[in-house]
């Protein structure tokens, strides 16, 4: 009897942890699974795996930053099996992708950190505010003219390779 007290305690700390990750992070990574598959459905199956994993890992989550940076990991982990699995790579994403990831290195650091807490991070503009310290306007206007410089760049990446870029 003593054993499943205890194994119940263990299930209900495990429940705890999930929901508060999900809490905390569940947006960000949900958009992150979004952005890597280009399918909710899929996105939102990467993201039960990834909290399912969590709880099976709980004693690596302890630490906020660390939970953050370990879950997004997981994701793009169980994104990366589910691709090897199925053979089904989404070339087109993924080469937009890597094109925008390679244009944001030519951005400022400032402009870099701003979409990066925004776009991948899935932070509002008032949460990216406060983690950068700086006034939301600040955070709205680096959000555009960032936006605006990947646009041109990608633009003129895509007329010198002939590449075919989606930018909404």
């Amino acid at each position: 009897m003593a054993g499943r007290g205890a194994r119940r305690r263990a299930d209900v700390a495990g429940e705890v942890l999930v929901r508060r990750l999900y809490e905390q992070h569940g947006k960000s990574i949900l958009a992150y699974a979004i952005r890597l598959t280009g399918d909710r459905s899929v996105a939102e199956d990467v993201v039960q795996e990834t909290l399912i994993r969590a709880w099976r890992h709980g004693a690596d989550t302890s630490g906020q930053s660390v939970g953050r940076a370990w879950l997004f990991t997981v994701v793009r982990d169980v994104v990366a099996e589910r691709t090897r699995e199925t053979g089904q790579v989404p070339a087109d994403r993924a080469m937009d992708s890597m094109q925008v990831l390679q244009a944001m290195d030519s951005l400022s650091p400032e402009r870099r950190a701003v979409l990066a807490d925004v776009y991948i991070h899935g932070s509002s503009v008032g949460e990216a505010a406060e983690k950068l310290g700086i006034p939301p306007d600040t955070v709205k206007s680096r959000t555009y003219n960032a936006l605006q410089s990947l646009r041109k760049l990608l633009g003129e990446r895509e007329r010198a390779d002939g590449l075919v870029v989606h930018t909404p």
